[in-house]
């Protein structure tokens, strides 16, 4: 029986560094693609190909934060996206947005991709929330996108200052570059790898069709906590905390050791799709794995959400009020003077 044909490509600075990642972790089944208006970058990536586009536009030297560059440096470079998206079935497409190149180039590969008949399955990183200008423009890009890719997974970078406030900047992104690439190769190779309950290119197709925007849902758990029965527990990975109440389809896979039993499965699945929708196409599998023994591994991807509950213009009241100024301020190299204004030291 033929496998799919799957491709992962990474569009702009973020995207290359999802696929430099994601290409030294190893990947089953697809083949990982580096695409960049930036020489410089692309050149240090580690991926199966290369693509600097806009070659004459930028002289490789990047799009310089303007989306319409990267846009057109895309859309020079169409002939090249048709050759590679040829038979291709599945297309995971990764980008930073805010920027120039990942935002103006990705909806036009986007959009290749699809018109040469693959699914296309687009994963996205939102810009801090003190970022106003590049937010807006990346909220501009992701419903851009939204038009060519089936499905539009966000992940917004707001969450790494609750997750991993303290470490070095580069290493922060890192966590959700390592995030991405650990999706996106666990569902490649749930497709292409033999499963105890299999998931295969046939329910991604149904799932994704359902299209909009899309949330995904990833955490370990150990076997001693899962009979707790807490839905947070089971799937609140702190950079992944958003409400999927009333989401139109799910894809859920489970990996679990040889101790894992189909109660235990059954009941996490529950757990998981209990607040979507009640009409939701539910399609899930599972997977036995030997160095999986005593714990549990959950993946799954909310299709059919509101775009409010993705990407937020800003916090909310409840959450300013919440906010402990003092404690923001702990271990930092600044104060409070007795007035309330800061002092930096």
């Amino acid at each position: 029986m033929k496998k799919p044909r799957i491709v992962v490509v990474g569009c702009g600075g973020a995207g290359n560094n999802t696929i430099n990642r994601l290409y030294s972790m190893g990947i089953k089944g697809a083949d990982a693609i580096a695409v960049n208006t930036d020489g410089i970058h692309l050149n240090a990536i580690k991926s199966d190909r290369k693509i600097l586009i806009g070659k004459k536009l930028t002289k490789g030297l990047g799009a310089g934060g303007f989306v319409e560059i990267g846009e057109k440096a895309a859309e020079l470079s169409r002939d090249d996206f048709e050759k590679i998206f040829t038979d291709v079935d599945l297309v995971f497409l990764t980008a930073g947005m805010g920027g120039g190149t990942g935002t103006g180039a990705s909806p036009v590969i986007a959009d290749v991709a699809k018109r040469m008949g693959a699914i296309v399955v687009a994963m996205v990183s939102a810009p801090f929330m003190v970022e106003r200008a590049r937010r807006n423009v990346a909220k501009n890009g992701i419903e851009n996108l939204r038009q060519s890719a089936d499905t539009v997974i966000v992940l917004d970078n707001n969450k790494l200052l609750d997750y991993v406030p303290n470490l070095p900047l580069d290493q922060s992104f890192a966590v959700m570059d390592c995030l991405i690439a650990d999706t996106i190769k666990g569902l490649t190779e749930t497709i292409t790898q033999p499963s105890l309950i299999n998931l295969d290119f046939a329910d991604v197709k149904t799932i994704m069709n359902c299209g909009g925007l899309a949330v995904m849902l990833v955490n370990e758990i150990e076997r001693q906590r899962r009979s707790v029965g807490s839905t947070k527990q089971i799937v609140g990975h702190p950079l992944l905390d958003v409400d999927y109440t009333g989401a139109k389809g799910c894809l859920l896979h489970l990996t679990g050791g040889k101790d894992m039993t189909l109660r235990e499965a059954e009941e996490i699945a529950d757990l998981v799709t209990y607040s979507i929708d009640d009409n939701a196409n539910i399609i899930w599998g599972a997977k036995v794995m030997d160095d999986f023994d005593g714990k549990i591994r959950v993946l799954a991807i909310m299709t059919g959400i509101s775009s409010d509950q993705v990407v937020p213009d800003k916090k909310s009241s409840d959450e300013i009020r919440d906010l402990d100024l003092d404690s923001s301020y702990k271990n930092q190299n600044r104060s409070r003077r007795a007035d309330g204004s800061i002092e930096w030291l």
